[in-house]
């Protein structure tokens, strides 16, 4: 498995360089991603004048064009219309197993028909052994033949002299020469895929290619895609290894690509992923459990050496990420710090925490518009504060909603049922409130001394009601 080895932190005068140059690249470009849109090439073969290929990428204001490189097409070509997300693979010849096949296979089998005409995978053979890609290529065309006559799947190769220089590179963190070798090389063939697939789709994921995915994972990505609409993003992370699972904008690919190649040497593409997230204004890290894909490989590309690293958070066929439609939040209850109450009804691993609370106390969510729900499931406290349950609560539903947008809330509550040992869960919801639901809250019955955590609150909707 690649990109995973842990390190001490980047030197400071690193990071200074690299916000230097970012603020140049801000200043000239003007952070407005809207050029984009003009600057992004079609994805056929890029022709190349070999000599403006400038390795010390001075000329930071073009970040959001395409490098011009010759790919070769292994197999497929592009379809002219755009798919949903393009699915990215970068492999190499290993000395010991090779699950590439594997990894193709899982993306396509864990994916419905209508699922498949929304995907294109991209295959990078990056190795410069010939006969390895040709061998690699004729094992994938004979297996996922109607996938390339479909158009889903393209395999292409970057030649060797597009390459920069990869010998005699800066021995950053005190490694071998061959790891920075490969580390660096790995960067490119990370560039190369990317500038490839900018203009494939309206998003795109990494993977890498000893990788297994969980059932109907695009549906699951649409559905967190969709509730994050109107907030900013950089970067989505649907696994914690790696550079498995990481979802981005295509319009951000021309600038990530631009960047990994700049900096190609210095450390490896994970942390150069997290400087690229910061870089553009995205602080933390937005990443959602269950984890979609899970490492299966036991043998890395990088000499072959043992990896076993596994995403304890990946599931594989129970994945059902909840709809939580929007809604307003807020709460009475004693905030502690900025635990706020909107980070308990977000899929990502974030809690609501509050200090004691008291009889009466209420977390409420006033919904945007009228739905009706199949499922509610509310989990409080966490596996290291197993205490700051709700010891006495109940789970309530309104309708008749008054005020005015920001104090909107409603007059009338059916209660549904009790916590039990902290936790609600209710199914057929639909089957027992006759009325479309504009509010949920959290009731608390009792007082009690320990602190709360509301881990999540998670509502999946059944057909939405006429308007």
């Amino acid at each position: 498995m690649r990109c995973l080895r842990k390190r001490s932190a980047v030197s400071f005068l690193g990071v200074l360089v690299i916000c230097l140059l970012f603020m140049n690249l801000y200043i000239e470009d003007g952070y407005v991603l809207e050029g984009d849109k003009q600057l992004i090439r079609e994805t056929a073969t890029h022709q190349l004048n070999s000599e403006r290929y400038v390795h010390t990428f001075k000329d930071l204001s073009n970040f959001s064009g395409s490098i011009n490189v010759s790919y070769r097409y292994l197999a497929g070509t592009p379809l002219p219309r755009k798919r949903y997300l393009t699915i990215g693979l970068s492999s190499v010849k290993r000395k010991k197993g090779n699950y590439l096949l594997e990894t193709i296979k899982s993306i396509f089998e864990q994916s419905s028909y209508e699922e498949l005409k929304e995907i294109t995978v991209v295959v990078h053979l990056a190795d410069f052994d010939s006969s390895w890609c040709e061998g690699m290529v004729q094992d994938i065309s004979q297996k996922f033949a109607h996938h390339i006559i479909a158009g889903r799947l393209m395999v292409i190769h970057a030649p060797e002299e597009y390459y920069p220089v990869l010998d005699g590179l800066k021995r950053n963190y005190n490694d071998p020469e061959d790891r920075v070798k490969f580390r660096s090389k790995q960067n490119v063939d990370y560039a190369f895929l990317l500038n490839f697939c900018a203009n494939l789709s309206d998003y795109y994921v990494m993977l890498e290619d000893d990788v297994r995915c969980s059932k109907n994972f695009l549906t699951a990505v649409k559905k967190v895609i969709t509730s994050r609409e109107g907030s900013y993003w950089v970067t989505l992370e649907f696994s914690k290894l790696g550079y498995i699972g990481k979802l981005y904008h295509s319009h951000d690919l021309p600038r990530l690509a631009h960047f990994l190649l700049m900096f190609y040497q210095e450390m490896p593409c994970d942390w150069l992923l997290i400087h690229f997230r910061g870089l553009l204004a995205q602080k933390d890290v937005i990443r959602f459990k269950p984890s979609l894909f899970q490492h299966m490989g036991y043998y890395s590309s990088y000499k072959g050496a043992e990896n076993k690293l596994k995403d304890d958070d990946f599931e594989e066929d129970s994945f059902d990420i909840p709809d939580n439609p929007p809604a307003n939040l807020h709460t009475n209850m004693n905030v502690f710090e900025n635990y706020e109450a909107s980070k308990a009804y977000s899929s990502i691993d974030e809690y609501f925490w509050g200090k004691a609370p008291s009889t009466g106390d209420l977390y409420v969510i006033v919904f945007e518009k009228p739905i009706k729900i199949s499922k509610i499931k509310v989990i409080t406290g966490t596996e290291d504060r197993q205490n700051d349950i709700l010891h006495y609560g109940a789970l309530e539903v309104g309708e008749k909603i008054v005020g005015s947008k920001k104090g909107r809330q409603c007059t009338t509550y059916l209660r549904l049922g009790e916590f039990k040992n902290g936790n609600f869960e209710m199914t057929d919801v639909e089957h027992k409130v006759l009325f479309d639901i504009n509010c949920m809250r959290i009731l608390v019955t009792k007082s009690q001394k320990e602190w709360l955590i509301i881990r999540s609150i998670s509502i999946w909707t059944s057909q939405p009601p006429n308007q």
